[in-house]
């Protein structure tokens, strides 16, 4: 890798918080296929709704804690005893709705295990099993959402999941790799494409 400073990043990157910066350079938009870190992003993002995602960033280890290290069948056993023991942890957002939603969202994430096989063989046909490659240059080429989150989201909102409208989906579309929204000259989006992950083969929009 090249020098740090030498490095062209996407612009919502602030490169005076190294956790922020070491998210984007090794997390952010690589395609996710295991569960388990499906089911980290899906209890983060849910928590970001109303905040700036650095906001939960910065928590994440507490999360994990809070969390049972990520363990969905753990967290879908969580009671009243469990809420209020989270409502009195200083590491996490303490809103009693996004913690009942955390617990809801991992007894639906089971749900679909038990229906498709694994999360990830039910939340990737919804980009029908490639990412989807924008080209973005500037923040405001950004979007906000898409037809996918939106379809995603309200599949999601049937199954019983909370906290996940359009936005925050595709915010974890983002996350995990379904949709690369790395600009075009930021050096991870090079990176991306050329790995054996997501081939060009098998993209849907622009590469180049």
């Amino acid at each position: 890798m090249n020098d740090f400073h030498a490095q062209k990043r996407c612009p919502w990157v602030d490169l005076s918080k190294p956790d922020y910066v070491h998210y984007h350079d090794t997390e952010w938009g690589v395609p996710v296929h295991d569960d388990r870190k499906f089911f980290e992003f899906l209890i983060l993002e849910s928590a970001q709704a109303g905040l700036s995602w650095y906001t939960i960033l910065s928590r994440r280890n507490h999360y994990r804690q809070a969390f049972a290290q990520w363990d969905p069948n753990r967290v879908a056993r969580f009671n009243e005893d469990d809420i209020e023991r989270l409502m009195t942890d200083c590491g996490i957002i303490r809103n009693r709705k996004k913690i009942q939603a955390a617990i809801q969202n991992a007894r639906a994430f089971l749900k679909i295990q038990e229906t498709f096989g694994s999360f990830d063989a039910y939340i990737w046909r919804f980009v029908d099993g490639k990412p989807i490659v924008n080209t973005l240059h500037t923040m405001a080429d950004y979007p906000v959402t898409s037809p996918e989150a939106r379809a995603l989201s309200r599949d999601m909102r049937q199954r019983g999941f909370g906290f996940f409208g359009p936005i925050i989906c595709y915010a974890h579309m983002q996350a995990t790799g379904m949709v690369l929204d790395h600009t075009m000259d930021c050096y991870r989006r090079r990176e991306i494409l050329q790995t054996d992950c997501i081939g060009t083969s098998s993209l849907k929009g622009n590469p180049d």
